[in-house]
């Protein structure tokens, strides 16, 4: 029997065909894992590019419109929590633009300040600033055909909670808040944030009492108001920079409970039960005490969510996280998340 050789085997019609039809299915698995991103990353809303001014600086921001109808429609302004947050948390705020947008809402975000080039420097803001800044957002959107100023309530998430209570004092027609993990005193979030992550780690003892030193000592620069040199000089600047400590010197003794016991607008509180920034038991024993009013508070919570409201599996594997992010953006949060807030927003009347 004659051997075929390998270049024979290779050139042969039934392996060619093989070749072929494998190359095809390969193809066409990619065209459909494209199309179906493409769909999953294609939301109901219309974003429109927008510049708000009347405040400080101008401010770089997204309006997400509902898909269809000219309005006016009721108003979700977001107000982002710490760190250098873009008008859209890098896509993490369509799931929810989408969802407002069916019950009949817009949405309006913007770039802090310094993110994607914007004037100014949001480390530089108080929390009365960013409160003003929020406020010269609603007057502005006020300003728009399309925007019904009866229906206008800010959402927000951590370290919001300093900062919308202080907008609805500054602006009696404020319609409703939703707040998402919020804090209520930077000191305690600090220290409960602190002895959370440790405890997550099962960190040693000598790890807590190395925290607890650490403490102390951030503690007493901080009442003696030293400068970023003081805290170079003294050693205690790792991790810090210049504008960082500034900001929290700025900051620190935040705490929302005088501001939140004058708010007199439906409050949607969302609590994550695995949420390691901030005490949401605390945070949740606040809000009931002091927003007593018939009604006024709604509270939702997710046990199994995160402080981002991801549900803690998910958040704990990057990968899994990173694809459903990608492929199924409006699963990545936990389950009734989305649908909660658009039945509370449809319950809001003008």
């Amino acid at each position: 029997m004659a051997v075929q050789s390998v270049s024979e085997r290779t050139n042969s019609p039934r392996l060619r065909r093989w070749v072929i039809t494998s190359l095809g299915v390969v193809v066409v698995l990619i065209i459909g894992l494209v199309g179906w991103t493409l769909y999953q990353n294609t939301y109901d809303i219309r974003e429109e590019k927008v510049t708000i001014t009347g405040g400080l600086v101008p401010l770089q921001g997204v309006l997400a419109l509902p898909d269809h109808g000219d309005g006016p429609f009721g108003l979700v302004v977001f107000v982002h929590g710490d760190g250098p947050i873009d008008a859209t948390h890098e896509t993490f705020y369509r799931p929810l633009w989408e969802s407002f947008a069916q019950a009949g809402y817009a949405s309006l975000s913007w770039d802090k300040p310094g993110v994607n080039g914007a004037p100014g420097n949001w480390l530089g803001q108080s929390m009365d600033d960013r409160a003003a800044e929020t406020e010269a957002a609603i007057e502005w959107a006020r300003g728009r055909s399309d925007i019904d100023p009866a229906r206008i309530g800010l959402w927000g998430a951590s370290q919001a909670g300093w900062v919308m209570p202080k907008v609805v004092n500054l602006d009696s027609d404020i319609a409703f808040v939703i707040a998402v993990s919020p804090a209520v005193n930077w000191l305690e979030q600090g220290e409960f944030n602190t002895r959370a992550e440790l405890s997550e780690r099962n960190a040693s003892a000598d790890a807590f009492e190395k925290a607890r030193a650490d403490r102390v000592k951030s503690l007493e620069q901080l009442a003696r108001d030293a400068s970023f040199d003081d805290l170079v000089v003294s050693g205690e600047a790792d991790g810090l920079t210049e504008d960082r400590w500034n900001f929290i010197r700025k900051n620190y003794r935040s705490d929302a409970r005088a501001d939140l016991e004058t708010v007199d607008v439906p409050v949607l509180l969302i609590l994550g039960g695995h949420d390691v920034n901030v005490d949401v038991a605390d945070t949740e024993s606040v809000y009931r005490e002091l927003l007593d009013s018939p009604g006024q508070l709604v509270v939702k919570k997710y046990p199994e969510a995160t402080h981002s409201l991801v549900e803690k599996n998910l958040e704990d594997s990057e990968l899994m996280s990173t694809l459903v992010a990608v492929l199924a953006p409006r699963s990545l949060f936990a389950p009734g998340y989305l649908a909660d807030q658009a039945a509370f927003l449809a319950g809001i009347q003008g």
